[in-house]
């Protein structure tokens, strides 16, 4: 699942923004700590930035600047300054896109969308299948096949594959899959995503498609 920042000064719109990403399958992670938004951008590495300019103690296009002095993460502008000079900083402080307030919630999710598309080359949610290097997964049954052989998955394995398919050629962390696969990985043994992934790489291998699951020590899988 993409993982969306929203640095956001208006709870409101926050979570409005938030609830609309969720009916997409986007985590949405609200940051209203406008002291720490670079230290918090770090820590959760998302996937692209909801940027409002006007916010208390530094404004959008300093966080902006601070976030491009490590990451290309894409970046979306969304403000009630609308002048041209706002939008021509925005895009020179390295911002992806500019959405004025008050805005269409389907523009912004459909630009979202957009972005994710280009920089990470999924597959759009709203497709029945998903296909990477011989292996078909289809949304609408769960199942998985290579060429004609089906792969028999079990619940996890499926979301296992589906998550890990969707994030190709990024390498994902055991706790981004513990989250994905369970609400509160505290809950869950180490071992059970281990002994999923063990079974996952057998069955794919089976039907013909070795190391199509690769273990990046101290990191996490990626399925390049």
């Amino acid at each position: 699942m993409f993982e969306i920042m929203i640095v956001e000064d208006d709870p409101t719109i926050a979570n409005l923004i938030a609830e609309n990403l969720e009916k997409w399958q986007l985590k949405a992670i609200i940051h209203d700590d406008f002291d720490t938004i670079f230290d918090r951008f770090l820590t959760d590495k998302p996937h692209l930035v909801l940027l409002d300019i006007n916010l208390p103690v530094y404004d959008g296009f300093y966080w902006c600047r601070k976030i491009r002095e490590v990451s290309k993460v894409p970046i979306i502008f969304i403000s009630s300054r609308s002048t041209n000079m706002d939008m021509v900083m925005s895009m020179n402080m390295g911002g992806d896109d500019f959405v004025n307030k008050p805005f269409s919630m389907e523009v912004l999710i459909a630009k979202i969308n957009a972005l994710l598309r280009r920089t990470y080359n999924y597959v759009d949610q709203n497709t029945d299948v998903i296909e990477h290097n011989g292996l078909l997964i289809n949304l609408q049954s769960g199942g998985a096949q290579v060429g004609d052989t089906v792969v028999d998955l079990s619940k996890n394995e499926y979301k296992l594959l589906q998550f890990l398919m969707r994030q190709h050629g990024q390498i994902v962390s055991r706790e981004k899959l513990l989250r994905a696969l369970w609400d509160d990985e505290r809950f869950v043994d180490d071992n059970t995503l281990t002994v999923n992934i063990n079974r996952l790489r057998k069955k794919i291998e089976q039907a013909g498609l070795e190391d199509y699951i690769q273990t990046k020590i101290g990191q996490g899988y990626i399925i390049p």
